[in-house]
């Protein structure tokens, strides 16, 4: 079992920058990968970025490629999203999860979630 904390959520102006960070208690971090999911209102979560065990791979949704970028410090036992470039569309509630295993895009594959934080963008 593993307890997933998000933090870092905000109001920003369009253009800005913010950085979640996810970490973990019970189990290390280090033996799952990670990933970043957001829902905004009425909508469903949708898949932001993923990050394998080593840190070594990673995968981001079309959306944000270029703009957000997902790291992990396995010693510190966090996961972080750098945001950049911040559009009123990435306004949502932005959740960690973990995976057993690299390579999921879609919410199923994830076994432990965090209760999420709010980022809002204004235009």
């Amino acid at each position: 079992q593993v307890q997933l904390v998000e933090s870092g959520g905000g109001l920003v102006q369009a253009g800005g920058s913010l950085r979640l960070s996810c970490a973990a208690s019970g189990r290390t971090l280090s033996s799952y990968a990670m990933g970043w999911f957001r829902q905004a209102p009425e909508k469903e979560r949708e898949f932001v970025a993923a990050i394998s065990v080593s840190g070594t791979r990673t995968d981001a949704a079309d959306s944000v490629k270029g703009r957000f970028t997902i790291s992990r410090d396995n010693a510190k036992n966090t996961v972080y999203l750098q945001m950049n470039s911040l559009k009123p569309e990435d306004t949502a509630v932005y959740y960690c999860a973990a995976a057993r295993f690299y390579g999921y895009t879609t919410a199923n594959g994830y076994d432990y979630w965090g209760q999420g934080t709010q980022v809002t963008v204004s235009s």
